[in-house]
């Protein structure tokens, strides 16, 4: 739900303290799709610390998110690869099975940190046969925004229920000044997707079925795809996309809707580029954030489940691969803070401590400031809300990927075909039954 931020970028920062009494074999490379100026910058300063720590020299070398698989495929043929890559989860288990990543790196990687130390969902996202394809570095929870002075008026419960969410919905419903529930429906957004497989998960509807195969036509999924519907009744009328949801959350028009954590930056009034509108904030900086509750763990008929998107760092199979380990360990303990200061508000530590100080990167987190103004997430939004924030970090949930069906989900994100049957569906053009036979069809095709 993040926009890709395109930057051009050929600068490549180097850590080159001493570069005469550094060996060939004591240089790696680092590509990082954290490509704007002021990211590039701290990822240079991390590198340079590291390298007077270490003597091995880092070159960062930025690459675009939209042309990091391209650009890693043909590294691959020319056997040209980085030693280390910044990459999301959805890449780790193809990658590791097409011969890109290291599994034994990135798995003596986790040990010598400690699995303990890592949040479980996420690093169970990542295991693979033999260990992890990568080791998880940053993400965030996918959240239910509300009102809470809305829900305060109605004496309405905290909606993390779907019966609750209904019950919300259909209370506080008063278009046009106020929709109930924003759920997006632009079948061309991956926003789609992930609020949907985020339902669909509270559910307890998995991609796979007890026999390992795809399994999406079943009696829960009907339900969730109805549950999608009454939802939308709720909304404005046509394609919803993340801009449309966030738009209207922030100017007050919707009661509900559901996002990532990076709309705490704009929510907070904080971005000189992102105002709330004058109406909502009553005279009171920060009015619509402070009466904005969250809630990261929905709850289904036959579920629970928070969505969850991670980035990892991954070892290549061409890289010297022992500085390798040495710089994705630095990463994720001397120069952790700093790496997550880059977007505090959607960079959760997945690494939550170390051996003898289990919550030291979490309590480290909530002294980051976030906001073109700067401001520490603990004390603008309070204890309460960084507690649900990382209340979900150990139960994070996708589709696909701890069932080693990591490829096939690139395949399901690159088609959009969930996003477009929904939309189907919603037009009126398929029953939820239909929907749910469809969506099982083509996803069982991407596999042929």
């Amino acid at each position: 739900m993040r926009p890709s931020n395109i930057f051009l970028a050929t600068l490549i920062f180097l850590a080159t303290h001493g570069l005469s009494s550094v060996s060939a074999q004591d240089r790696i490379s680092f590509w990082t799709t954290e490509v704007e100026k002021d990211r590039l910058e701290i990822q240079g300063g991390i590198a340079r610390a590291f390298t007077e720590k270490s003597r091995i020299e880092i070159r960062v070398i930025p690459i675009q998110e939209n042309l990091l698989a391209e650009r890693v495929t043909a590294a691959y043929a020319a056997k040209s690869l980085p030693d280390v890559l910044f990459l999301p989860l959805d890449f780790t288990a193809g990658w590791a099975d097409a011969g890109i990543l290291d599994v034994p790196s990135a798995t003596a990687a986790v040990n010598h940190l400690g699995k303990e130390t890592f949040a479980q969902g996420p690093l169970n996202l990542v295991r693979v046969a033999g260990g992890y394809a990568a080791v998880p570095t940053d993400g965030w929870g996918q959240l239910l925004l509300y009102r809470k002075d809305l829900f305060h008026q109605k004496a309405l419960p905290i909606p993390d229920r779907w019966d609750r969410i209904l019950e919300a919905a259909k209370a506080l419903h008063n278009p046009p000044l106020i929709w109930g529930f924003e759920p997006p429906t632009d079948p061309g957004q991956v926003y789609t997707q992930q609020v949907f497989e985020h339902l669909a998960l509270s559910n307890g509807v998995k991609l796979t079925g007890p026999s390992g195969g795809v399994s999406l036509n079943t009696p829960e999924m009907f339900t969730v795809i109805d549950f999608y519907k009454q939802l939308n009744d709720f909304a404005p009328p046509g394609n919803r996309h993340w801009l449309h949801t966030r738009m209207d959350y922030l100017s007050g028009r919707a009661a509900m809707m559901i996002w990532s954590p990076f709309i705490l930056d704009e929510l907070s009034g904080l971005r000189e580029d992102q105002p709330v509108l004058p109406d909502m904030t009553k005279g009171e900086q920060g009015y619509l954030a402070k009466n904005t509750g969250f809630v990261s763990i929905l709850k289904g008929p036959n579920g629970a489940a928070q969505y969850g998107q991670i980035n990892c760092l991954g070892i290549t199979q061409d890289a010297n691969k022992a500085a390798a380990v040495k710089w994705v360990e630095f990463l994720l303990t001397e120069g952790y803070l700093k790496w997550l200061g880059m977007a505090a508000e959607g960079k959760l530590p997945l690494h939550k401590g170390t051996q003898h100080e289990p919550e030291l990167y979490i309590k480290g987190w909530m002294g980051l400031e976030f906001g073109t103004t700067r401001s520490k997430i603990s004390e603008f939004y309070g204890t309460d809300v960084v507690d649900v924030l990382m209340s979900g970090l150990d139960g994070f949930d996708r589709w696909g990927f701890s069932e080693g069906k990591g490829e096939l989900i690139l395949k399901i994100y690159g088609t959009k075909i969930i996003p477009e049957i929904l939309k189907r569906f919603l037009d009126g053009e398929l029953s939820e039954k239909q929907a749910a036979r469809l969506m099982d069809e083509r996803v069982k095709a991407l596999e042929e």
